[in-house]
């Protein structure tokens, strides 16, 4: 597909991505699928001239001088604490003291009573450096230092997320790194380094049932696995709040891979913020055979305009019970998704804000990094990729 099917509001979030949030070029690239001279091409075209590069980034700067201040803390509390180890100091050095120091004082080992043996002299030191050096003769134990080398790497991983996942993404993330570690120990350290999954929104109960739409029968009947990409699409609408009002985001999503192919977001929730969607995955996927589209029954979907772009383009409709979202479950999760790790945890004054940071979320996250239990803990994007490795070598 040539580059000249994107609207120019796609290539302005693009551009934006680049010289607002700070993304190296070739990032975006990679996870836009779009060659670097066309993101160039589109900077000229869209980016201010007299844009200034990217400043500090002050969340990470945040994060840093937190982590800078938890560790000198931690080195003074060391130094405090451990003077319960060597409170029974005796005037007849190299007699043995026994320490009975409780795990809440002293961390640098299980706790237990233990045998400390001080040197009989050190030239030229006093009595609080002898008791360093003897600190110094006994450090951590090597599951410990894996310990605190492990939770290093979990604290980037979940920033690297943007503080989404959970232990289990964490989990494998960390085993893409070539780390041997269990979900059990994941949890166990994020949970003492007090980091958790972000939490969603309440449920409300309902009934869920249902008339049959008239205008489609529902072929998807919750089926909700494609042997190929393009041979399945679902569709549906939500809507984000902003201090200009509503936006309304519609996305269709490959059922194969999860992978949203296409999407839009406009003020207001009409027929054509429900083709603009479809047509940019037309326009990106280019599917050589029939695809089912299921929908639910909303005035969007039922519309002629809808029916007829439908069977000008090879596509063949679907639609949910009436009031029933598990029959678009895939979309509706997607919205979970959405909503849960990036939209609740942000203020949008203005709609274009909004429309921003979902394009982050989804062609620089979702779609290419963020993994998948349906996809065996794949992206969508690396799914896809190795389904067409399988395909090409007959599997």
């Amino acid at each position: 597909m040539g580059t000249s099917n994107y609207s120019d509001e796609f290539k302005r979030d693009a551009v934006h991505q680049i010289t607002v949030r700070g993304h190296p070029v070739r990032e975006v690239s990679r996870r836009l699928g779009v060659s670097t001279h066309s993101l160039y091409k589109w900077m000229k075209l869209f980016g201010d001239p007299v844009a200034k590069k990217p400043g500090i980034d002050h969340e990470a700067e945040t994060r840093r001088l937190k982590r800078e201040l938890a560790r000198v803390t931690e080195e003074r509390d060391i130094l405090k604490k451990g003077e319960t180890i060597f409170r029974h100091w005796s005037e007849d050095n190299g007699r043995t003291c026994t320490s009975r120091a409780s795990p809440n004082e002293v961390r640098l080992h299980s706790g237990a009573p233990r045998e400390v043996r001080y040197p009989r002299h050190v030239p030229g030191s006093s009595g609080p450096f002898q008791r360093l050096l003897c600190m110094a003769k006994e450090p951590l134990s090597h599951r410990a230092q894996e310990d605190v080398r492990q939770t290093e790497l979990i604290r980037q991983a979940r920033a690297d997320s943007g503080k989404v996942y959970g232990y289990r993404e964490l989990t494998y993330d960390l085993r893409d790194q070539g780390e041997r570690i269990s979900e059990n120990r994941v949890a166990r350290l994020a949970s003492l380094a007090g980091i958790a999954a972000q939490v969603g929104y309440k449920r409300h109960p309902g009934r869920y049932g249902g008339k049959p739409a008239v205008v489609a029968e529902n072929r998807l009947e919750q089926c909700f696995d494609a042997p190929q990409p393009d041979q399945v699409w679902v569709t549906d609408i939500t809507y984000i709040k902003t201090h200009e009002g509503w936006l309304y985001l519609c996305v269709v999503i490959d059922l194969c891979s999860r992978r949203v192919v296409g999407w839009t977001a406009q003020p207001r929730m009409t027929t054509d913020l429900a083709l603009q969607a479809l047509l940019m995955a037309v326009w990106r996927r280019e599917p050589a055979g029939k695809v089912v589209v299921h929908s639910d029954q909303g005035s969007q979907f039922t519309s002629s305009e809808w029916q007829t772009f439908l069977r000008q383009h090879n596509l063949e409709p679907s639609m949910s019970r009436r009031g029933n979202c598990h029959d678009n479950a895939v979309a509706e999760s997607f919205f979970q998704l959405l909503k849960r790790e990036r939209i609740r945890r942000r203020t949008y004054p203005t709609r274009d804000d909004a429309r921003r940071d979902v394009f982050e979320y989804i062609e620089l996250f979702y779609n290419s990094k963020r993994k998948h239990t349906n996809n065996g803990m794949l992206s969508p994007v690396d799914f896809e990729a190795r389904q067409q490795k399988l395909n090409t070598a007959g599997v």
